[in-house]
């Protein structure tokens, strides 16, 4: 058997004639650029997270980037975020000139620790920046209550969480502003790149949406620097289609998650899903040992892994002039060793799952 890790072919296949149909539309309008689509699935995204504004942009990596720039984010102010996650995270703080000051994670989420972010603020602190791993949202109450009393923004990286909730309240709808993507592989995923960017400030939305074309306010007239982050028309198309099934796209996943719980709890550590908490599992990302020999063992059998991440933030090269060193996070650093994604989407079939399984845990 040859398992399909995200398997993007049978996402296409299910819905085919709709996003032909989709893509058709906008090629013979020829409006590729903020045209219709782009503006129906704003208003779908908004009132889907239930937020006031929600914004189309080019990537996950280029809402980041807004964000910070329209909050004015800029070179010698630290923003504080986790080392465990994708480079984008931190990445865009540096671009800005800004300092990403990391805090270690929760063992069992994998997400920033609350508890120890106070420690971290300075008087040059602008932002909390958590990120929502693997499909679970971050503690999100608990980190707005510590950035109320220092007086600090809160950007929700929420490119791998979108649709989750956190006592109800959906990911993307709990910060000063919030930016999700949409590559291929994410659980609401277009055929390119993609992004969104959510917020109830009226004056932040519009300042966003202006620096999302160069900073214009009306043409060839520029308020702000800005860049060129607009969602692609044609991307916006086809998760226009994607997102009504988003839902039960969902509802799969989690019975996945479910599955492999129920045959792996035993053997290995499994995620956890804090209460009052749903993940709309991205990824499914247990901890082993010896990962190198297990994952080829897999592979010779069909079954694909990955591991998301192998080498945390602070021990990255192109960060190495923050001085960080081996053992400054070490629950980041135990991770990192040790997590292994397992295949995940919605198509998994329940012969596939047990084939999954009854291989890893042989191979164990």
């Amino acid at each position: 058997m040859k398992i399909d890790f995200a398997n993007l072919t049978k996402a296409y296949q299910e819905h085919s004639s709709e996003f032909e149909n989709a893509v058709f539309d906008v090629m013979s309008s020829a409006r590729y650029i903020l045209g219709k689509d782009t503006e129906d699935f704003e208003a779908s995204l908004k009132n889907y997270v239930k937020s006031d504004f929600a914004l189309g942009v080019s990537s996950g990596t280029d809402a980041l980037l807004l964000a910070m720039m329209a909050l004015g984010i800029r070179s010698g102010d630290e923003v504080i975020t986790t080392p465990f996650t994708f480079i984008a995270t931190a990445e865009t703080i540096a671009c800005l000139g800004a300092k990403p000051v990391f805090v270690d994670i929760d063992e069992k989420t994998f997400n920033i620790d609350p508890s120890k972010i106070e420690a971290a603020i300075t008087d040059r602190t602008k932002a909390i920046l958590p990120v929502s791993l693997y499909g679970q949202m971050a503690d999100m109450n608990t980190i707005n209550e510590i950035a109320s009393k220092h007086n600090l923004f809160v950007i929700e990286d929420a490119a791998q969480s979108f649709g989750a909730q956190y006592n109800g309240q959906l990911s993307c709808s709990m910060s000063t502003v919030s930016c999700t993507s949409f590559f291929p592989a994410k659980p609401l995923g277009c055929f390119g790149d993609g992004g969104a960017l959510f917020t109830n400030d009226k004056d932040l939305y519009e300042k966003m949406k202006a620096m999302r074309v160069h900073g214009q306010v009306k043409r060839y007239t520029h308020k702000y620097i800005g860049m060129g982050g607009r969602l692609d028309n044609l991307q916006a198309a086809v998760l226009n289609v994607k997102l009504p099934y988003y839902d039960e796209d969902i509802k799969r996943r989690q019975n996945v998650a479910k599955k492999y719980t129920a045959l792996l709890a035993d053997h290995l550590i499994t995620p956890e899903i804090e209460k009052g908490r749903t993940s709309v599992w991205a990824q499914y990302t247990i901890r082993v040992k010896d990962r190198t020999a297990l994952q080829s063992s897999l592979k010779e059998v069909g079954i694909p892994t990955a591991v998301h991440y192998p080498i945390p933030m602070h021990l990255q090269e192109c960060f190495a002039y923050l001085g960080y060193k081996i053992g400054d996070f070490p629950i980041s650093e135990i991770c990192a060793n040790e997590v292994m994604s397992l295949p995940m989407n919605p198509y998994l079939s329940d012969q596939e799952i047990e084939y999954i399984t009854t291989n890893l845990i042989k191979n164990l």
